[in-house]
């Protein structure tokens, strides 16, 4: 019988000890990347509380056993955010967190784009941008046919719905009412070359996703409480697939990376970036950026 995590209180002590494992997870990320010398930050730093809530509270999964059949499934679309996605597997118990030392190695199981048949738990390989969506409603559709009860969760950059194969997807979804779905759209509104709705503008982004036929609910993506709810509420809706909007920060907890968009692609410590502290010094700044954080919701916890 599939125990549905979400029947499970969010107490104030649970709380905090989510929002203890974001900031660690995104400690981990800085570490994993400039271990790496390669890599995305922005993004994983600011998806860094969804994917933490989805792990340890949300999602039926047991990284003792990655392939059980009643798991619910988390598609991964935009890729390139998945070093957070390997952070917090590890911390999860997936695999030992010194293998996040590998990150974009060779023949390492974590590659930068993560690849479906090398590591236990990541559901399929992704990096091109727009395939994710219609993965998700792939498996969501084989569920309903096998008469199962897991959940698919499809995680998409915003960027990503500059591409058309998305919107066929989105139609499509809503069209067939498939409601085992939840989309979480990262929206952090920047993407490798500057602002989204300077490249190409999204807006308004509810109003067409209610327009094929979605359950669209917007939240901040950086309020853990907030995320958990919606997910609750997403999950009672019978008669349409749901899609979160989740505004998050990218580059969220190090000051100089915040809602900055050339720390999109780029790792700390391997080049200048404009208006951020010299090469050499930004691991050290960012991970004390994250201390600081970590001390502040230690202090708002007592």
């Amino acid at each position: 019988m599939i125990v549905d995590n979400l029947d499970i209180e969010l107490t104030e002590d649970k709380l905090f000890d989510l929002q203890e494992k974001a900031v660690k997870s995104r400690e981990l990320v800085i570490e994993t990347l400039l271990e790496a010398k390669s890599g995305h930050s922005a993004g994983p730093l600011g998806m860094a509380d969804i994917f933490v809530a989805l792990y340890f509270h949300i999602l039926n999964h047991d990284p003792k056993d990655p392939h059980k059949p009643d798991r619910d499934r988390l598609i991964l679309s935009n890729g390139h955010i998945c070093p957070i996605r390997y952070v917090v597997m590890a911390m999860a118990g997936y695999f030992p967190i010194e293998e996040l030392k590998t990150l974009r190695k060779i023949n390492s199981r974590l590659q930068g784009h993560p690849h479906r048949t090398a590591l236990d738990g990541v559901e399929t390989t992704s990096g091109p941008l727009g395939e994710g969506l219609s993965q998700s409603i792939g498996y969501a559709l084989a569920a309903k046919l096998d008469h199962k009860n897991h959940y698919i969760y499809c995680i998409t950059s915003d960027g990503e719905h500059q591409e058309g194969n998305t919107w066929e997807a989105i139609m499509f979804a809503g069209k067939n009412k498939i409601n085992n779905l939840t989309v979480i759209i990262d929206r952090n509104n920047i993407q490798i070359d500057g602002f989204t709705e300077d490249i190409m503008p999204l807006e308004p982004l509810r109003e067409k996703y209610e327009a094929f036929g979605w359950h669209v609910l917007e939240v901040d993506g950086n309020n853990i409480r907030t995320f958990v709810d919606a997910v609750r509420e997403a999950k009672a809706i019978f008669n349409k697939p749901t899609v979160i909007i989740a505004h998050t920060i990218p580059g969220k907890g190090v000051s100089f990376m915040e809602n900055n968009y050339l720390w999109h692609g780029a790792p700390p410590d391997v080049g200048e970036v404009s208006g951020s502290p010299a090469k050499g010094e930004q691991g050290k700044i960012a991970l004390a950026d994250l201390r600081t954080l970590q001390g502040k919701i230690e202090s708002e916890h007592q």
